[in-house]
């Protein structure tokens, strides 16, 4: 599947956040990348501000603009509050799920897992990090990977009850998704209805 693999931290420091995790560069250079990163820029039109909530939506959960469109489009047409059912939707796909459970220190290294067949869910091995996990599904480590060095690292201290819409079970390493996350258990720092205000125009 194609995916973003250019520099992290030029994406970080746009955003001025750390989407993909602690990042050192950041931390030393909080300022937009490029020549005149650390000069004054001129303000950013009401369009620029909602096109980069987009961005870092996208860049955030590891969805390219087709994919992330056709995502806005089902929650749509979905009844209910768009944005957030958008927000649902991302968290629920079986890469952040993994990530979620902390069976990989990043939503990039639970992509590979999951590419890999290293997870299971309800059992049977999935490899599309796309794949969207049902309320009541469990997600769990395949038998075989259960001793890969990545895996026992990133679970090693996980406080897995920081995410109420999910239930961790150390003896199978696998967890269960009770139902999708309330926009409040989200911790994201994502204004959705921006995203619905741009697609809307």
């Amino acid at each position: 599947m194609a995916r973003y693999t250019g520099p992290k931290s030029k994406i970080a420091r746009r955003f001025g956040e750390a989407i993909y995790g602690p990042d050192k560069v950041l931390s030393k250079r909080n300022y937009p990348p490029g020549q005149h990163g650390n000069n004054r820029r001129r303000k950013t039109s009401e369009y620029g501000v909602m096109l980069a909530e987009k961005q870092k939506a996208k860049y955030t959960y590891g969805v390219l603009e087709k994919q992330f469109r056709n995502m806005f489009e089902k929650a749509a047409r979905t009844s209910g509050i768009t944005g957030e059912i958008l927000l649902q939707n991302l968290e629920c796909r079986l890469d952040n799920i993994v990530f979620r459970l902390g069976i990989a220190p990043t939503r990039a290294a639970a992509r590979q897992l999951v590419n890999h067949k290293h997870i299971v869910v309800d059992g049977k091995v999935v490899g599309i990090a796309s794949y969207s996990v049902a309320p009541g599904q469990i997600v769990g480590v395949r038998e075989r990977a259960k001793s890969l060095e990545v895996i026992e690292n990133a679970l090693a201290g996980f406080n897995h009850s920081k995410y109420p819409w999910l239930e961790w079970d150390e003896n199978q390493k696998a967890g269960k998704l009770l139902h999708k996350p309330e926009r409040a258990d989200i911790p994201e720092n994502i204004k959705e209805q921006l995203i619905v205000e741009l697609y809307s125009k």
